[in-house]
């Protein structure tokens, strides 16, 4: 199974998405995006992909939202694009593209429905919640 995960390595929960992957025995093509942003394309493909809109995929918090006046109602949707292309810390994380289809893995545990082995043992993610074995 192909996998890709858009990856933020100083996110908790992206960190715990990729963890969760390799639990399962796959090793995933890893994009740091901060470093690698996807393209206007790309970045098109993967909302049509995740059926989510720019806005569902905006990210506030620790971002230059507020600056940017990305809450204004009004804002279309190649607009929000063209603003996550400049600036890639807007772009919520982690996205995870399998032959399965791709998501927002928020909370991270949601990566397990798009991949094609299961989980054998439990899972400590950082904080100590424990998610629960299928296999």
């Amino acid at each position: 199974m192909s996998v890709t995960i858009y990856h933020n390595p100083s996110c908790g929960t992206s960190r715990n998405t990729l963890a969760l992957i390799r639990a399962t025995g796959i090793e995933p093509e890893v994009i740091e995006y901060l470093k690698t942003p996807p393209s206007r394309g790309e970045l098109g493909s993967l909302l049509a992909r995740m059926n989510i809109t720019a806005r569902d995929l905006l990210r506030r918090k620790g971002t230059p939202y507020e600056e940017l006046g990305l809450d204004d109602p009004n804002l279309t949707e190649e607009i929000l694009l063209e603003r996550m292309v400049e600036h890639p810390i807007l772009i919520n994380r982690p996205i995870v593209v399998t032959d399965r289809g791709a998501k927002l893995c928020r909370p991270s545990e949601q990566v397990l429905e798009l991949l094609d082995r299961p989980l054998y043992d439990d899972f400590v993610k950082e904080d100590g919640d424990v998610v629960r074995a299928n296999g």
